[in-house]
């Protein structure tokens, strides 16, 4: 599933093509995704002026002058493709569900084959009340993220804290990758206990989080199967791993005899694969 920096790329994407411009015409191939489309939904789109796009954990925001705000989840394998004026668009595929076709002749094609996306409308005024988005803890890469808002958020839950991270109430959008990444930086056990974290584990994860997001944002991403930047290029941050899909190897910080310990370990979190260096973490 595309996670904060792969959602985060796609929007950087698609702010400097749709910013400014109407929608002139929406067209839907099928009535729904992971769940049908808002009645009305081309109606109230088409015509209107994309003011922003934003992010919200791994939502896109399109904020359109209306007042309605388009709520967009890529799903498992949603990819969004962004197509130029002049630039020929090749035939719908089977799986191409959703184009947004934008004043001055850009086109936007959403393709999930496994449609696990949606779409869905809310209003900018009350946005934040959204069922989608009214439980999403602080966002990581903002200035409400702190070592003693994440300790407050973790205190009492007596689940891993790796389980803790992946909980979007109380950090928005890391998952899974970024977990087990953010974790090792940090030199944190994935299977500590998220109540045990005090004010200076709280500090060195905090700025983990930050540190590994950040770094994947440069990369473009993520690409382990499905994930595409919005001109067709894929993510590279998985050739920086640490530990995520790296089990019995060496982590980078490693000096110890691999055939000895083993290396790097891999074990099921919460039904997901989690990689970490016992060594290391603690």
């Amino acid at each position: 599933m595309p996670e904060l920096p792969e959602v985060e790329t796609v929007r950087r994407g698609l702010a400097p093509v749709m910013e400014g411009r109407k929608i002139t015409r929406v067209i839907l191939r099928r009535s729904d995704l992971r769940k049908p489309f808002p009645k009305g939904f081309q109606k109230r789109i088409e015509g209107a002026r994309v003011k922003t796009v934003a992010r919200r954990a791994k939502y896109l925001l399109l904020h359109l002058d209306t007042g309605d705000v388009v709520i967009w989840h890529l799903g498992m394998s949603g990819q969004v493709r962004i197509y130029a004026k002049g630039e020929a668009v090749p035939k719908p595929q089977k799986h191409d569900h959703v184009e947004f076709h934008l004043q001055h002749g850009a086109t936007i094609r959403f393709t999930d084959p496994r449609r696990f996306g949606l779409m869905d409308l809310g209003f900018e005024d009350t946005l934040d009340q959204h069922a989608l988005l009214k439980d999403i803890g602080p966002e990581p890469l903002s200035n409400h993220f702190s070592a003693p808002v994440l300790q407050a958020r973790l205190s009492g839950k007596r689940i891993a804290i790796k389980q803790a991270l992946m909980d979007a109430r109380v950090v928005a959008g890391v998952g899974n990758i970024y977990a087990s990444e953010a974790l090792y930086r940090a030199a944190i056990s994935p299977k500590r206990s998220a109540a045990s974290i005090g004010p200076k584990r709280a500090a060195a994860l905090v700025g983990a989080i930050v540190g590994v997001l950040s770094a994947a944002i440069r990369a473009g991403g993520s690409t382990l199967k499905d994930h595409r930047t919005t001109d067709g290029e894929l993510g590279y941050f998985q050739h920086s791993f640490a530990v995520y899909g790296r089990p019995g190897e060496a982590c980078p910080d490693c000096d110890c005899n691999v055939a000895k310990t083993g290396g790097i370990k891999n074990i099921v979190q919460g039904g997901r694969a989690t990689f970490y260096c016992p060594r290391r973490q603690r």
